[in-house]
This record gives C-alpha cells, sequence and structure tokens, in this order.
C-alpha cells in the first residue's frame, strides 16, 4: 500500500517520464537497500554502485541497475571518467548519492568534475575531513559550545600512560583512519578495561606514522540521534530525534533497534551547532546523554546520510532520502511531523546483539520480547521485496569470511575483539 507521501508526489508528478535517476555511491549493508526502496516506491529509478555483488542493495526489486565500481581502487582519474560515463548513460543529470564518510569525501573532493553530468550536495572537502576525523570533530564541537566526551589522541605511548594513570576505566577506542586501524587490530572501536589491555591495544595499532585512533571516556547514559536535512543556507528542513534500544556491537555500535522520540534540547543543539559551521545537505549526528551531568554530548557527526535514516520517518512517509530528491530536483518539501514511538529492526545485528546481552545477563528474556512491539519497519524485510532478505546471509558469511581472514593476518593480537563486531566495524554506521 502507498504512504501518504508515496501519493502526493505521484499526483505531483504525475506521468513525467524523465525523472531524474539515483545513482547509490555504495550500500553499506542495508543503507543502499533502504535508499531504492525508498525512492523506488515513488517510482524513481535507483542505480547502485558497489564493491562487492553480495550487497543487499544489489538484490532488490527496486534497484534498476547494479555497477561494480570502485572509486578508491587508485588515485587516478579513471574512476571519476567511468561514473560520468554512468551519469550520461541516465540522462538528465541524476543524483550522486554517497553513503560511506569515504564516498563523501571522494565526491567533495572531486566535485568540480563530478558536476557536469551529476546533481549533489556540495560540501567543502575540509570540513567532511574534520568532522569525520573524531578528534578534529571534537575540538570543532567544543569551540562552538557543544559538549564533548574528555578524550586523547595519543601521539605516542607515553601520552597514553599518563593518561591512562587517572583515567576512569572502561575507556572507549575509537578510529581515526578506519582502515589503517582495522588492518592492525582487526576492528575499529574497543570497549578497554584496564590500563594493560588499552597500552597493548597501542602497541598493536601503532604503526610508526600519525595516530589513528582516538582514546575517550566512556559515558554512562543514553544514545541520542538526530537525522536531518539542511538547505543552502544551513537552515533544517527536516529533522528527527530518536533514541537507541540496542546497538550492534552490544557496548559500542551502530543501532540494531531504534525509537523515534522528540528530543527539543537535542534538536536545538544541532541545528545551532550546523548553523555555525554552515552545514548544508543530509546529516546523521549521534549523541550521548551523560547521567552524571545531565548533558548531551556530540560522539559522531556523519555529513552523509546514516543506514537507520528509516528510522526516522514522517508521518506522510517522508525521510532524509526523499528530502534530497526532493530538493535537488526543485520540488516542495510538504508538511510532515515524527513518528512517536516508532521503532526500527536491523534484523541480523539485533539479532547478535540480544544474543550477546542475553547471554551476559543484561537483558531479560521479557525485556527482549517486550522490546519488539511497535516495530514498524524492517532493514531487510519487506512483503513487497523478500529477496534481500535472503540475500542477508550471503552477505553476511562474505563478511565474516573477509574478516576471519583480516584476523588471521593479525600476529600476536592480545587485545579481545568483540566476534560479532565484524559486520558493524567493516560497514559504517
Amino acid at each position: 500500500m502507498r504512504d501518504a507521501f508515496a501519493i502526493w508526489y505521484l499526483d505531483m508528478s504525475g506521468s513525467r517520464p524523465n525523472r531524474p535517476a539515483v545513482v547509490v555511491l555504495g550500500s553499506g549493508h542495508h543503507g543502499g537497500l533502504a535508499i531504492a526502496r525508498s525512492l523506488g516506491r515513488l517510482g524513481i529509478p535507483v542505480y547502485s554502485a558497489d564493491v562487492h555483488w553480495w550487497e543487499t542493495g544489489f538484490s532488490s526489486r527496486y534497484c534498476h541497475g547494479r555497477v561494480l565500481f570502485d572509486p578508491f581502487a587508485d588515485n587516478s582519474a579513471l574512476p571519476v571518467r567511468r561514473l560520468l560515463e554512468i551519469g550520461r548513460k541516465l540522462g538528465h543529470h541524476p543524483i550522486l548519492l554517497p553513503t560511506t564518510d569515504q564516498g563523501t569525501l571522494w565526491v567533495a573532493e572531486h566535485a568540480d568534475a563530478l558536476r557536469e553530468e551529476f546533481r549533489f550536495t556540495r560540501l567543502d572537502p575540509g570540513l567532511v575531513r574534520t568532522l569525520c576525523d573524531k578528534s578534529r570533530m571534537q575540538q570543532l564541537a567544543d569551540r562552538c559550545g557543544v559538549p564533548v566526551a574528555h578524550s586523547l589522541v595519543p601521539h605516542c605511548r607515553e601520552s597514553l600512560e599518563r593518561f591512562s594513570s587517572d583515567a576512569a576505566f572502561p575507556l572507549m577506542v575509537k578510529a581515526i583512519d578506519a582502515e589503517r586501524l582495522r588492518a592492525r587490530t582487526g576492528g575499529t572501536k574497543f570497549l578497554v578495561h584496564t590500563r594493560s589491555e588499552l597500552l597493548d591495544l597501542f602497541d598493536k595499532a601503532w604503526d610508526g606514522h600519525s595516530p589513528n585512533f582516538l582514546v575517550q571516556e566512556f559515558i554512562p547514559g543514553e544514545d541520542w540521534m538526530f537525522d536531518g536535512y539542511f538547505d543552502e543556507d544551513s537552515h533544517c528542513i527536516f529533522g528527527i530525534t530518536g533514541k537507541k534500544i540496542r546497538r550492534f556491537p552490544s557496548k559500542t555500535g551502530v543501532t540494531s533497534l531504534g525509537v523515534c522520540l522528540r528530543n527539543d534540547v537535542v534538536h536545538g543543539i544541532t541545528r545551532e551547532f550546523m548553523s555555525a559551521i554552515g552545514y548544508r545537505g543530509i546529516l546523521d549526528i549521534g549523541y550521548r546523554y551523560d547521567w552524571r551531568d545531565g548533558q548531551y554530548k556530540v560522539m559522531d557527526v556523519n555529513p552523509r546520510l546514516g543506514s537507520s535514516f528509516r528510522l526516522f520517518s514522517a508521518m506522510c512517509g517522508l525521510d532524509v532520502a526523499r528530502v534530497l530528491y526532493l530538493h535537488l530536483t526543485g520540488c516542495p518539501i510538504p508538511p510532515h511531523r515524527p513518528v512517536e514511538g516508532r521503532k526500527w529492526i536491523t534484523e541480523d545485528f539485533d539479532f547478535f546483539s540480544s544474543a550477546r546481552l542475553l547471554w551476559e545477563g543484561n537483558l531479560s528474556w521479557k525485556e527482549w520480547a517486550s522490546s519488539f512491539q511497535g516495530i514498524q519497519e524492517c532493514a531487510c524485510f519487506a512483503l513487497d521485496d523478500p529477496l534481500p532478505l535472503l540475500m542477508l546471509a550471503v552477505a553476511d558469511g562474505c563478511e565474516l569470511w573477509n574478516w576471519l581472514r583480516r584476523r588471521g593476518a593479525i600476529r600476536g593480537h592480545d587485545v579481545q575483539v568483540d566476534q560479532p563486531a565484524l559486520l558493524a566495524t567493516t560497514r559504517r554506521r
């Protein structure tokens, strides 16, 4: 059954045959699939360009075309030329929608060339680098008056020893350069419980170059999120807040089960922050509510579409992917209201997360069963598009194999890595 927005859009656009297509650059487990479904149900052609054939978005009935494409394979102009050829074949200046930090930065750096054939939100490459670098992002947030967690980027072992001598454990370790840290340690996020464990992790991670991780205090509290869209004047024209119920991995990861809840404080902090830095386009930002001082502290600022964006759907069916399409094609943004209490789940992520929590005794069977009440959408299962759910097992199996190969290549790895973290650490939020 069509949602209210689909009916409005199809009535507004009529039988216009030349709707610009959308090229999704990178899928990220379920993010590309969600884009294909959200826009495809409006009759908008969606094409997926990704590195691996097993991505769930490739198997969707709403995916009009599939291209194996790796823009980061080399530093030549060949990837840009190939993408421009795709744009010319599609015609009508299709919309280019990157879904990863690396892809967003690549588009920003090659914007002058790509704009010949594509429409997309133009972002300053320097700002993208800053927001994707957790250390520099926290410095920027602090200058803008946004609360941040106490953290350190260790430039040497001695600085980490001094920091950890009076630090309260556990501590969070987060990647600055995800690929470098993953290659050395097998993951991008760790929760360390002792000083010796932290120093051992540094020894494994250090490659003799610039720092590749950030050490951050672990904040007791709740994870809140904001998903929205900002226009050329950095005005928020769409924004919805929500909270994580469960994460994957269970203590450090991405949303596996979330709920939409109104939070005017998070909404206000985000609007002021983005206005101060002149941000535009889709935004996915995470906060941690600190039970100790009652402050919302920014944890992640993603200058792109987040893979959980379908959690933040308005009552009419509007989401950030649809807002982006309307805005870049010059269509009006209809009135919208968030769905208070709406729940969204990533099936495989939440299975692993729940199993871990139940095993550790941090979740009761009664709490687990009741947590599914109110779920309105799944990341992979859909009655009108069943094949991606079957492909999910294939995708997870391929990612497991890649993770095991990386683990085997890391010799003398003494830091305990959360095994189910393989999917969350190899795929972005």
